[in-house]
């Protein structure tokens, strides 16, 4: 990681967990299914434990859950795991819990656990990004045709020129997401990711152009293709290693 300038951060990340996925339709929550031999969730951690960008990580999760947590934790060795915080109500609550634990930070990075495809390079340029700017997101470029609609009828066709699909992960300076957070909180709003409350605040939110196989796991379809997907990485990097 080359930083511009003399400022080098303490950086964390904040993992987030805690969510059931209904709509995987299996008895254990979504993000300790098997992806190619390993929880879906390990996968996620190790591209943190790999990022030399990043110092530490805290881990939300469901309260009930912390015990198994911490053991795979240990039986997989991802020692940047120094904090497994209970996660809220919604995920909001749960990203706020891990900032509370994370006060010494100064860059915070906030990931969908449920993201497994993500890769230590994407996490280290959104780290960057943020340390220039204040905030940053990974996002992908809109392709298809956006309709807006009401009712099941198309009302108009929108402008997809300027349209980015957010992703995580996401950086901020830690003061910078943890008054956006409280801000919201007083206010009764949620949003849809953590940028979103960064820009009520008024701060600009840096794009970092993002792979489209950054998936977030959510049905058994995505699962499959998450598979596809890390066979199609294993395979090139032992053709590599020749």
């Amino acid at each position: 990681m080359l930083w511009k300038g003399d400022f080098v951060p303490t950086v964390a990340a904040i993992i987030a967990a805690a969510g059931v996925g209904t709509r995987m339709g299996t008895a254990d929550a979504k993000q300790f299914l098997p992806l190619r031999g390993r929880p879906m969730l390990v996968h996620t951690l190790d591209a943190f434990e790999r990022c030399s960008a990043v110092d530490e990580v805290c881990l939300v999760v469901r309260e009930q859950e912390i015990a198994r947590v911490r053991r795979l934790v240990a039986h997989h060795g991802l020692r940047k795991v120094t904090r497994v915080v209970p996660g809220g109500e919604v995920r909001q609550d749960s990203v706020y819990n891990g900032l509370l634990a994370l006060e010494g930070a100064e860059i915070v990075i906030v990931h969908d656990g449920v993201r497994p495809l993500v890769t230590p390079e994407a996490v280290a340029a959104t780290v960057q990004a943020a340390v220039e700017a204040g905030a940053a997101i990974l996002a992908t470029k809109v392709t298809d045709t956006i309709k807006a609609a009401d009712d099941g009828v198309v009302m108009q066709t929108v402008d997809r020129a300027t349209l980015w699909a957010a992703q995580t992960p996401q950086a901020f300076r830690y003061a910078l997401l943890r008054t956006a957070h409280e801000r919201a909180r007083d206010a009764g709003v949620v949003g849809t990711d953590d940028a979103t409350l960064v820009e009520r605040l008024g701060q600009p939110v840096r794009i970092v152009p993002g792979p489209p196989e950054n998936l977030k796991i959510a049905t058994p379809a995505d699962l499959e293709l998450a598979e596809a997907i890390l066979s199609r990485r294993r395979a090139a990097e032992s053709t590599m290693s020749w």
